[in-house]
């Protein structure tokens, strides 16, 4: 026994284990160190984050894209949609235009204003004559501005 009245054994603390609990401190210790070291870095924090944010960027401009793509085949659709049925609209009113007889009227009064602006062609000739005077006094009036 010692002075002490203790054995020794159990004075000296079993070296097998001393030395498995001080490599465990040192392992939590180096992560530890490595931890902070890392929200130290604010350089590679900094790259971290852009490189989310870009990634981020780029998963939402795919679906902007793929937005877009939907729109624009849906506009599509409907324009070619609209335009057949715009073309039918217009083909029956031709049709029934034609069926009316509206255009051979349009083409007899056409004759008919024609044959009358030949035979009396003085109203036309004053009409030309009025017009004329006007853009020379136009002209005169615009030339005394300046």
């Amino acid at each position: 026994m010692s002075k002490n009245g203790n054995s020794s054994s159990e004075e000296k603390p079993d070296v097998d284990a001393l030395r498995e609990d001080i490599k465990q401190t040192r392992a939590e210790l180096g992560e530890t160190v490595q931890a902070l070291a890392a929200k130290a870095d604010v350089k590679a924090r900094a790259k971290d984050s852009v490189e989310q944010t870009k990634q981020r960027v780029k998963a939402q401009a795919v679906q902007a894209t793929d937005k877009v793509k939907v729109a624009a085949v849906a506009a599509t659709d409907k324009v070619r949609v609209s335009a057949a049925q715009a073309g039918g609209k217009v083909r029956e009113q031709a049709v029934q235009v034609r069926e009316s007889g509206a255009l051979e009227k349009a083409q007899s009064q056409a004759l008919v204003a024609t044959d009358r602006v030949k035979r009396n062609p003085v109203p036309v000739a004053a009409v030309v004559a009025a017009g004329a005077a006007l853009v020379i006094v136009l002209l005169i009036i615009r030339g005394r501005r300046r």
